[in-house]
């Protein structure tokens, strides 16, 4: 079931205990009973109205996509990730993350990926991004979180929380999901989100969640879809220490699949903003 915070509160008949947190219990069925948490206070920002990336904010991912380690990050992807303006650069007021197929350093195909790691590093709290997504066969754009311990103690015991991740093929269909030891690649826990008469390539939406202790909330254009906790995991459950930001669009990989002929190229992840906020 697909619940707003609104029909959250209704549903239970009012009953909440605001601290850091809102609890609601009593009066839902198991499937209904959320824990919604309020941040407010804004820690970081970034509105893309400058002429460049902001270095202060922002690293540039480098390299292929098919490597088990190095420079490549083991989902069998076809694209080589650059820092060029062909495929990562602001303008009129949005982040472009562009894929083009064309030869280069080996890959058939090119592309961007842009990171906050040592720059916005967060436990807890919203983080959210207004996005429009590409379309078509084989593309794989995705707005997500890793673990800033990943250096010391690898993935996926670092823990990764995909707050969106979508397949080009299917545009009214989304996925959010985590990702930890036991419950890792094909094995993570996650749900899907299905838009309603309309695509996630024809306009802008909000992609969201609302992460506490021991829990994780899933929003699309503020609708609360799912809610992953502890008891949701097969294994430790290892999202208790800080984690940065991931923005990028793939081409290929275990995901998706290849694009096909009728992928048309270039294709662009084009991004409004990205918010987070903390609870105080």
């Amino acid at each position: 079931m697909q619940l707003s915070y609104h029909n959250i509160k209704s549903n239970c008949n009012n009953l909440f205990l605001l601290v850091a947190l809102l609890m609601f219990f009593g009066g839902c069925d198991k499937d209904e009973t959320q824990t919604v948490t309020t941040f407010t206070n804004l820690v970081f920002q970034d509105e893309f109205d400058a002429s460049t990336i902001d270095a202060a904010s922002w690293n540039y991912d480098l390299g292929i996509g098919n490597a088990i380690s190095g420079d490549g990050w083991g989902n069998n992807e076809l694209q080589y990730y650059t820092d060029r303006t062909e495929n990562v650069k602001v303008e009129d007021g949005m982040l472009h993350i562009i894929a083009h197929k064309e030869s280069y350093m080996g890959s058939e195909y090119t592309s961007g990926r842009i990171n906050s790691s040592g720059k916005l590093e967060q436990q807890y709290g919203r983080f959210e991004a207004r996005i429009q997504l590409p379309w078509g066969q084989g593309l794989w754009p995705a707005f997500w979180l890793l673990g800033n311990n990943i250096d010391q103690d690898g993935w996926p015991q670092c823990g990764e929380i995909d707050i969106m991740e979508y397949r080009g093929q299917d545009p009214t269909v989304l996925i959010g999901s985590v990702h930890g030891p036991g419950y890792s690649a094909g094995e993570s826990v996650g749900k899907s989100y299905n838009l309603v008469n309309d695509r996630f390539d024809t306009g802008f939406h909000v992609f969201g969640i609302e992460w506490g202790p021991e829990y994780i909330n899933y929003y699309v254009d503020d609708v609360l879809y799912n809610q992953i906790t502890p008891e949701d995991v097969n294994g430790e459950w290892v999202f208790d220490h800080p984690f940065y930001i991931i923005m990028n669009l793939a081409v290929g990989g275990n995901f998706v699949g290849s694009p096909n002929a009728n992928t048309v190229f270039p294709q662009t992840m084009l991004v409004d903003y990205v918010r987070v906020y903390s609870g105080s």
